[in-house]
């Protein structure tokens, strides 16, 4: 199990906890209280500053449950924290959006997101004329509704008119 090196920006912040033996991702809880007005998007502070180990990622998720209970998304879907961001005032910080018309309020210590430290293997890019020589089809195209070009369109997707 890697060995994650963790820093309290305040000592009455708690740091990250896996929920139960089986989850994959700990919670990040928010530092301060606060309210996030209808459709503002609003930085969470956890307190922490992390230092991802070299070769990983901390991936910010949003908690399954936030978005039904509270009306809050992680703004920007998936956050990446790359591993040189640990500096002294590299604090992790969420962007929250609040899809509900009325504001809501966070308290310090609310789960308001969640991480999981993942590899984050480097790539050599090599680039060519051409991949392959056929296409699979247009976005979408596993699911039959595709959003590519006209000709590879299905009917009966909401998305063709």
């Amino acid at each position: 199990m890697p060995v994650v090196r963790i820093h309290r920006l305040h000592p009455e912040v708690a740091l990250p906890q896996y929920a139960t033996a089986g989850s994959a991702a700990f919670d990040l809880a928010a530092s301060d209280d606060l309210t996030i007005a209808a459709g503002e998007v609003t930085l969470v502070p956890t307190g922490l500053v992390i230092e991802v180990p070299s070769g990983m990622f901390l991936g910010v998720f949003a908690r399954s449950s936030t978005p039904l209970k509270r009306g809050l998304m992680v703004a920007n879907g998936v956050g990446v924290v790359d591993s040189d961001y640990c500096g002294p005032a590299d604090e992790i910080k969420v962007p929250v959006i609040n899809v509900t018309r009325a504001a809501v309020r966070i308290a310090k210590g609310d789960r308001i997101a969640q991480g999981i430290v993942l590899p984050a293997p480097r790539v050599e890019w090599e680039e060519v004329g051409e991949l392959q020589t056929a296409s699979r089809g247009g976005f979408g195209s596993t699911g039959g509704n595709v959003v590519g070009r006209p000709e590879d369109r299905k009917s009966g997707s909401p998305l063709v008119r």
